[in-house]
């Protein structure tokens, strides 16, 4: 059974369309500091935990700069 997934930034609740923008700054801050202290983090990558370390993260930075 294949599920539907609904963009939530079209939801006509305002609270809900923000949440994805403070999930999008929250992800952004946690990047920021594994930079600066020079750690990975883990996030899900295509259904896959996976752990990004910073020297990727900051390759990755230049590239959409």
């Amino acid at each position: 059974m294949k599920s539907i997934v609904k963009d939530i930034r079209n939801s006509p609740d305002p609270d809900i369309v923000g949440s994805y923008y403070a999930m999008h700054r929250a992800g952004q801050a946690a990047i920021d500091l594994a930079i600066q202290t020079n750690t990975a983090i883990v996030t899900m990558v295509d259904g896959k935990i996976v752990r990004i370390p910073a020297a990727e993260l900051i390759k990755k930075r230049q590239l959409t700069a």
